[in-house]
């Protein structure tokens, strides 16, 4: 088995507790950093009418829904929104919260759409999990309309520079495995996290792949003590 098979299975596994043990390991606090994701795109994107936003790792829809609350919220005409993943059990869950989505299983690196055919992809806290990442951008360069928008948030590597840099390390690396995997019975995927964190790359390198695939970055910024940062590029 792939790595990349291996991460699908894992999601598929921890898929019916996974919207639970989000909600209680993030105490909440990442509904507020997807709204600030969508509030700051469609500023940037500065259109009243969005034909299509594609949410990739679209996992069990909440970035979907997101986008739709955040549409209505800015006084834009969303006329379509899509996710994609390679998880069926993620977006099984996503389909019984989003009757009417639209759910495509495909990875990141081999998107199943047109050149030039999307106003805005997002990505968030998946691309730490895409086996082929610079595919993956190349991809997203293909797929977006001129002008359109990559909006990233992702986990991103701790420096553990300062007090609060270690207590985070501590929380990620012991806490959240153990109430992660009490809540799914399956701490190994709660694991992989902290892991899956440490061995990514950094906010300045990830931007430096999204130049090098023709996506200019605009927005950089890191949430809570840097654990989750917002990316935003345009191509």
């Amino acid at each position: 088995m792939s790595k990349q098979q291996e991460i699908i299975t894992m999601f598929n596994e921890i898929a019916k507790t996974y919207d639970l043990a989000n909600r209680i390991l993030s105490m909440g606090v990442d509904k507020s950093w997807r709204r600030k994701a969508c509030d700051l795109a469609f500023s940037f994107y500065d259109k009243n009418e969005v034909t299509k936003i594609v949410d990739v790792a679209c996992g069990t829809g909440d970035m979907m829904i997101d986008w739709q609350q955040g549409a209505i919220r800015n006084d834009v005409k969303l006329l379509e929104i899509a996710g994609i993943d390679p998880s069926t059990g993620m977006m099984e869950v996503g389909k019984q919260k989003i009757p009417n989505g639209v759910f495509i299983e495909a990875g990141a690196e081999s998107l199943p759409l047109e050149d030039s055919s999307v106003d805005i992809i997002s990505i968030t806290y998946g691309i730490r999990n895409v086996v082929q990442r610079k595919e993956a951008w190349r991809e997203f360069q293909r797929v977006l309309k001129p002008n359109g928008l990559v909006v990233i948030l992702e986990f991103t590597k701790n420096k553990k520079e300062s007090v609060l840099d270690h207590v985070t390390a501590f929380y990620l690396n012991n806490i959240m495995p153990t109430i992660g995997g009490l809540i799914s019975k399956n701490k190994e995927a709660y694991t992989y996290l902290p892991e899956s964190i440490e061995d990514f790359i950094t906010s300045d390198e990830l931007n430096a792949e999204l130049e090098e695939a023709g996506l200019k970055p605009l927005y950089t910024k890191g949430f809570s003590m840097d654990i989750s940062t917002l990316f935003i590029a345009r191509k």
